[in-house]
């Protein structure tokens, strides 16, 4: 990587952490000062640093690659988070800032009994901490593709870096470093979707991108068909997202811990709005940068696999004579495409839909023959190196971005991607840590720690999850694509969630034995559609919600009836 690249991203990255380090140079000294920072945001710092916490690298690194292959219909999986912000200004910030809870599930055994709590909050640690992993595996990807390092140690160096200064700076320097983050992210994204535009030939302006991405059905943000095996629709999105959302952002210690720093509710209400607002706009963006990608293919001959590492080893391996006839075979449909793509243009400028049809289902016709052929390559390449997941979706916008962005640029995307990283994971470090101190440590292991014992003890625990995010982050190359992985994971287990705070906010009649019993088998029944169902996973956040509100109001309403019946007269 050119000199210019590696000022920039290590000015912007260390820049970054130092202004946060700096703004918190007086350490903590107390549990909450420490797990919150002492409650002094305003609403731009927590709509910046819960933007943040979501906006892994993931978000930059796979959903480009989303856009690539399938186009804008992703973008409907966060119909449902507006609403879901509303929902949670209004009814949960109250409840949290009167209670002063350090963590959400605190609420729960003041509301049900202790081992609701803890039951939440298992399922909070194992999910939040098997997705760290994920988010720490992302940004490795791209240290080890461009750099040329081991992505084992990758893995393990990045891990232990964004683990120290989480624990060296607590909840304020998550949210301090979050804030500039978020600045240089939305920054990069701009200065991507500007400059893959003007890569594209002089004479295809934005509107003839937009009609070749439609050709291709890549145009696609609404899709009105119901569908339960259908992941992306508006329906899935507006009532799975919704669901989803209410949960992420309403019970997820890693967000909810975010805008409890704020210094009033209104602060912290103002901050949930305005990420309700961005989103989707953002998320759009992003995805879109994704189908600019593809257009610029459909000019530029594409790589066979946009894993190169992988693509390297294929070519030297016992399949090297197979590889070198794909890839002629490959050479030549792109050399076929970028003249079809002419033609296309060609014919609409000239308005003749005789001439714009055919040339429509030529191109639809070559591109499904160029995905045949890299799935012959993705074959290959399992057979050239057994073992390895060849799918590389997650390569797609990286491997881009180092060939064709120039020098200077390709060291202010990478920071965006590590900016976005150390944010997303600082904060879920931070909110595991914190659960993990105040929900078991401080409430069973030892109730009668002393605040600075209970202070020790977060560190300890974040350092703690800090190793076993990177311990799974080992073993999320097997993963297919990071940002449905991520969102999958999650929807296992927050309906179940979500639909334990629903019944303690809004049922005051159900107690902890008739929520408790009934969350562990929603739990269960999610999981066994998971595994033996294709229902789409935005719907895993309904039924579970469902499932924990029926079954609680059921067992409820069979134990009134048993209390009635056996009633003395």
């Amino acid at each position: 990587m050119p000199l210019l690249d590696w000022l920039v991203l290590l000015g912007t990255t260390f820049a970054i952490i130092g202004y946060g380090l700096w703004k918190t140079r007086v350490a903590a000294t107390s549990t909450a000062d420490y797990l919150h920072g002492g409650y002094v945001e305003n609403w731009r710092t927590i709509g910046l640093s819960v933007m943040a916490t979501q906006a892994s690298a993931i978000t930059f690194l796979s959903v480009p690659g989303q856009g690539f292959e399938d186009g804008m219909r992703f973008v409907q999986f966060y119909f449902g988070l507006p609403i879901a912000m509303v929902v949670i200004s209004v009814w949960f910030i109250p409840i949290y800032y009167r209670l002063r809870v350090l963590t959400a599930y605190e609420y729960l055994e003041t509301r049900f009994d202790l081992k609701t709590r803890l039951l939440a909050a298992t399922l909070f640690l194992i999910q939040r901490g098997l997705a760290t992993g994920i988010t720490i595996y992302a940004p490795a990807i791209i240290l080890s593709a461009i750099l040329g390092w081991p992505l084992q140690p990758t893995i393990v160096g990045l891990g232990l870096f964004i683990t120290f200064y989480t624990v060296v700076g607590g909840a304020r320097a998550v949210s301090q470093t979050q804030k500039q983050q978020m600045v240089v992210m939305l920054g990069g994204i701009v200065v991507a979707a500007v400059v893959i535009v003007l890569r594209l030939p002089q004479e295809v302006t934005f509107a003839n991108a937009v009609a070749i991405a439609g050709v291709h059905g890549r145009m696609n943000p609404v899709n009105f068909h119901f569908a339960l095996n259908d992941r992306y629709n508006v329906w899935s999105g507006l009532a799975g997202g919704f669901f989803l959302a209410l949960s992420y952002f309403g019970t997820d210690q890693s967000q909810v811990g975010r805008y409890l720093n704020g210094k009033s509710i209104t602060e912290s209400r103002l901050g949930l709005l305005f990420n309700g607002a961005l989103k989707i706009p953002m998320q759009a963006l992003i995805l879109f940068i994704g189908v600019l990608v593809f257009v610029f293919y459909q000019f530029t001959a594409a790589p066979i696999l946009f894993n190169q590492p992988l693509a390297a080893q294929v070519a030297h391996s016992v399949q090297a004579p197979a590889w070198t006839q794909l890839q002629a075979r490959w050479d030549a449909v792109q050399a076929h495409k970028q003249q079809q793509v002419h033609d296309f243009l060609a014919a609409k400028r000239a308005g003749d839909p005789q001439q714009l049809t055919a040339a429509k289902t030529a191109m639809r016709e070559t591109e499904a023959v160029a995905l045949d052929l890299r799935r012959e390559a993705r074959t290959l390449a399992k057979r050239a190196v057994p073992g390895v997941e060849a799918k590389d979706t997650d390569y797609i916008f990286i491997t881009f971005v180092t060939r064709w962005l120039p020098s200077g640029l390709v060291g202010l995307l990478l920071a965006v991607i590590l900016a976005a990283a150390m944010g997303s994971t600082a904060s879920e470090l931070n909110a595991l840590g914190s659960t993990t101190t105040v929900d078991f440590y401080k409430r069973v292991v030892h109730p009668a720690a002393t605040d600075a014992q209970t202070l020790r003890a977060s560190r300890v625990a974040t350092v703690v999850w800090g190793l076993i995010a990177v311990g799974f982050a080992s073993f999320a190359s097997l993963l297919d694509n990071l940002i449905q992985a991520v969102n999958i994971l999650g929807s296992i287990f927050y309906g179940t969630v979500l639909g334990i705070f629903l019944i303690a906010f809004g049922v005051k009649r159900v107690s902890g034995a008739g929520v408790f019993w009934p969350a562990v088998v929603s739990q269960l029944l999610v999981i066994a559609l998971f595994f033996a169902s294709d229902i789409g996973f935005l719907w895993y956040n309904v039924i579970g919600c469902a499932g924990v509100i029926v079954l609680a109001l059921a067992h409820h309403a069979m134990r009134r009836r048993t209390e009635v019946r056996n009633a003395p007269p």
